[in-house]
């Protein structure tokens, strides 16, 4: 593990420009591989530090919604489901401000996507999206950037303590009540 470590902070330190341009061409990757953008952000905290890693994921998360911008311009039946994907959700006549997308990105649950979908919807032109993009992005990349830092910072003993508090969790906060559908607890033969 340790080697794997030295390895990847060799690899960003001698990579010069190359390393930073790869992890924001892992962002606009990203959607492919289905990690959710948590993930990312902390990975560039974890590699770059708080500063540069925000930096970087600010940059590469703000190109993601940009290009998503433009594949769902191409595709307008797509936009009509997703749309009305987002009404079933969201409600019909609900709008949001860019604050307020800004403070739902940092969920994790909700879809980073969807999100940029209200704000498509409630921009004017292609300028106001990207600008209303930016300034939700922030927030998101700063405070799981800086998560990412902070885990960096710890040593493998607290990751392994942390993690085995979490256990029990796991268990306590389970579905406690099984559903048996009336034809599968009657079987007829």
């Amino acid at each position: 593990m340790e080697q794997l470590e030295l390895y990847i902070m060799s690899f960003i330190e001698n990579g010069g420009i190359l390393a930073p341009v790869l992890f924001i061409c892992f962002h606009l990757l990203r959607p492919l591989f289905f990690l959710p953008v948590v993930f990312i952000c902390v990975s560039g905290g974890v590699l770059f530090g708080t500063l540069a890693g925000s930096l970087y994921s600010v940059i590469g998360i703000t190109l993601s919604s940009v290009a998503f911008y433009g594949i769902i311009q191409w595709m307008p039946k797509t936009l009509g489901k997703l749309t009305r994907l987002r009404e079933k959700l969201m409600g019909k006549n609900r709008g949001f401000t860019i604050a307020q997308v800004a403070v739902l990105r940092l969920v994790p649950f909700i879809h980073f996507h969807l999100l940029s979908l209200c704000l498509i919807e409630m921009s004017s032109s292609f300028k106001d999206y990207t600008k209303a993009s930016f300034f939700s992005n922030i927030p998101l990349a700063l405070v799981y950037t800086t998560l990412g830092q902070w885990i960096a910072n710890l040593s493998p003993l607290h990751i392994t303590v942390f993690l085995l508090l979490l256990l029990p969790f796991i268990f306590i906060l389970r579905r406690k009540e099984i559903i048996i559908k009336w034809q599968d607890f009657f079987q007829t033969a």
